[in-house]
């Protein structure tokens, strides 16, 4: 049974998403305020963390800067706010999404169930689907280690980022779209939000980019998606 850790100041919002996740056989943990969710977070070891943005005492992107200290546990942001500078800091510190309030339980189910999936995906290793290390200009991925480097210096990268940044490479030259991305990257089959992938990868262009306003390697087509380009070429 996987265990989730509700962090929200408002009870009756907490009350509904425990009672719909114990219904889909999670075993649900509360907190109401940011001190609350970190002792919480300590003795209950979640499997999943859906953490409310605006908390008493410490706020949310405290909380999640704090857990990214020591551990890659899954962290959904929620929030009323919809704003897309909230959603960078979010993501900066680690979040692995975003939801915005009100939100429908059958959305929050599908993005519990795509990121519990990604963290628990075992690698299948076999001779026509081993992940390999890869090199484009200056970058080099390497997915056994979840690591890429620039000019063999280790690149700042979030897990989304790393794996944004990997999928692309496996694509060289062929243009994603958002939705594609929110389907194999973030593991979407309906819900997302597609501004989640160009925060997302403005963060990526930002930490991969000389001048991320001129990107030579994670590139634009206009309309229809992003595509990654060998600026040696």
């Amino acid at each position: 049974m996987k265990k989730i850790l509700v962090v929200d100041d408002e009870k009756p919002i907490s009350d509904i998403v425990k009672f719909n996740l114990t219904k889909e056989g999670f075993e649900v943990f509360t907190a109401f305020d940011g001190e609350e969710a970190l002792e919480a977070f300590k003795e209950v070891q979640p499997d999943l963390i859906l953490l409310d943005l605006m908390l008493p005492k410490i706020d949310g992107l405290d909380v999640a800067r704090e857990i990214r200290k020591t551990s890659e546990t899954p962290i959904i942001m929620v929030s009323a706010k919809d704003s897309e500078f909230d959603k960078v800091i979010g993501l900066e510190l680690g979040a692995d999404d975003y939801v915005t309030k009100p939100f429908s339980n059958r959305e929050l189910l599908a993005r519990i169930k795509a990121n519990l999936r990604r963290v628990n995906a075992a690698p299948v290793e076999t001779n026509d689907n081993v992940k390999k290390e890869l090199t484009i200009g200056n970058l080099r991925i390497n997915p056994t280690h979840y690591a890429a480097y620039k000019n063999d210096k280790q690149l700042d990268l979030t897990h989304r980022e790393f794996e944004l940044l990997y999928y692309l490479a496996q694509h060289l030259g062929e243009v994603i779209t958002r939705e594609a991305l929110l389907e194999t990257v973030w593991g979407y089959d309906y819900f997302g939000d597609v501004r989640t992938v160009d925060v997302t990868v403005r963060r990526l262009r930002e930490k991969v980019e000389d001048t991320p306003s001129r990107p030579q390697y994670v590139s634009t087509r206009r309309g229809v998606g992003y595509y990654m380009s060998n600026p040696h070429d």
